[in-house]
């Protein structure tokens, strides 16, 4: 399973690449809107320090179909050709994939709730489709059920299109997401940090260093020199 941030704070995003296996960073509107800083500059930051070959996410934000082509040509001209540019999965958004799906440019279906948004968005030719996981959970439904049944649909109607499961608001969430096979998932920094926080983990960390110091009176094996 691919894993990318779900962030757009560039401090952020380099200490999770310092420390984590990712694959790249997902943004939209109202992940960029909360840097306080200007879209285009803080998609071309994220850019120059992921590098060209890494994965990056930026949405359309215009309403109708020939809008949203618009910016996802302008999208993939600033920041490069492997960007996917999210499309809301509505009939416009449709519409617009089935568009840029011809010019070669990548889509993401986004605002996925139900399986049949997603196998529309991928029937229209969207690389990807992203629901919304928690999202789906407050509104009385299953998120990690949906995701499995979008899954599904993608699988047996041989569709050249991924999962990209987002909106998660827990680490339980995205480890019932890879445990099914999902193809990417996207966190934010706090949900991939809580993947690896935990008190026993931290406890027998501290054991066998103060083990090594009470046999050694040193700290390291380089200290043993």
């Amino acid at each position: 399973m691919k894993l990318f941030i779900d962030d757009a704070h560039i401090e952020d995003i380099k200490r999770i690449y310092e420390y984590y296996p990712v694959d790249g960073v997902t943004t939209n509107p109202s992940i960029l809107y909360k840097t306080g800083k200007n879209p285009l500059e803080t998609l071309k930051e994220i850019r120059a320090f992921i590098g060209p070959d890494a994965e990056l996410f930026a949405q359309a934000v215009a309403e109708d179909a020939e809008g949203m082509v618009k910016d996802a040509r302008f999208i993939t001209e600033l920041v490069g050709k492997n960007t996917v540019v999210k499309i809301p999965s509505t009939p416009e958004g449709f519409k617009a994939i089935m568009a840029l799906k011809k010019e070669g440019i990548r889509t993401c279906g986004t605002v996925v709730y139900t399986p049949m948004q997603a196998y529309l968005a991928a029937k229209a030719g969207a690389s990807y489709v992203a629901p919304y996981v928690n999202r789906i959970d407050n509104m009385g439904y299953d998120g990690v059920k949906v995701v499995a049944e979008i899954q599904e649909i993608l699988k047996n109607n041989n569709m050249d299109c991924e999962v990209l499961a987002a909106s998660f608001k827990n680490s339980q969430q995205v480890m019932e997401i890879a445990r099914m096979g999902c193809g990417s998932a996207t966190a934010s920094p706090s949900v991939i940090d809580a993947f690896v926080r935990n008190a026993a983990i931290d406890g027998a960390v501290n054991d066998f260093v103060s083990d090594f110091e009470k046999l050694t009176g040193r700290r390291t094996m380089t200290d043993l020199k």
